[in-house]
């Protein structure tokens, strides 16, 4: 440090990722059959989602990590399916990718990967430890972090500082952050989030999806002045 060769910050990053397996060894996820581009890809479904990645990946700052937040008005929009197919495909890039289930009232995101969730988002943020992140089987590139145990403060977890700092943290380690989140009609923990990570991709459902809600969606992230990167509207 003093001949100016590191400084204090990569030091405490290579003694965090040292802890961080220490503690933690990397459990593997396996992907379910839902997820088509992790079995299928030249299903239909899987090109649709490569030309989504390409189209994010044009809109990816070049000199910092591409971070994600899926949110969407309400639930059954698609919101945990769709970053679970985004994470998967920005891994098959071989580019390290974490998959973070921020929903941390009705998440999802372990069922799809069959993932233990004992512990997760929820109680690295609570005990203030690394988080257990796991790998998954089949895609070297890609981690994911599940939401664990429900908290009985989900928003004010999401909203403090210490979420912001590990994902200062996430962003020197993977090139991609995808983040999912509850129904923003339901919950302010998306917001919280959007105001942490700053880039947000709007998810709508086709013959579902309230106009009015979503308008009330952009409205309030507008608040958080997290930039809305796009946006699809999903049918199913």
């Amino acid at each position: 440090m003093r001949l100016g060769l590191v400084t204090q910050s990569d030091l405490d990053e290579v003694l965090a990722g040292e802890r961080a397996e220490a503690e933690h060894p990397k459990a593997v996820a396996r992907p379910s059959s839902h997820l088509i581009s992790a079995h299928d890809p030249f299903d239909p479904f899987s090109e649709n989602v490569r030309a989504l990645r390409t189209e994010l990946l044009m809109r990816a700052p070049a000199d910092d990590a591409n971070v994600i937040v899926i949110v969407s008005p309400g639930r059954g929009e698609g919101r945990s399916r769709l970053a679970s197919e985004l994470a998967i495909s920005f891994a098959q890039l071989g580019q390290a990718t974490l998959l973070v289930d921020a929903d941390l009232r009705r998440s999802t995101l372990h069922d799809l990967f069959s993932a233990d969730h004992d512990e997760g988002l929820s109680q690295a943020l609570m005990e203030g430890r690394a988080p257990k992140v796991q790998g998954v089987l089949g895609l070297a590139s890609l981690s994911l972090l599940t939401a664990g145990r429900r908290p009985s403060t989900p928003l004010e977890l999401l909203s403090d500082p210490t979420f912001g700092e590990m994902l200062s943290g996430w962003k020197r380690r993977y090139r991609h952050l995808i983040l999912d989140t509850p129904a923003v009609s339901l919950y302010s923990d998306a917001l919280a989030v959007a105001t942490h990570a700053q880039r947000v991709l709007i998810v709508s459902r086709l013959n579902h999806t309230m106009i009015a809600q979503a308008r009330d969606m952009i409205r309030r992230l507008e608040s958080t002045r997290a930039t809305i990167i796009g946006s699809v509207l999903n049918r199913f």
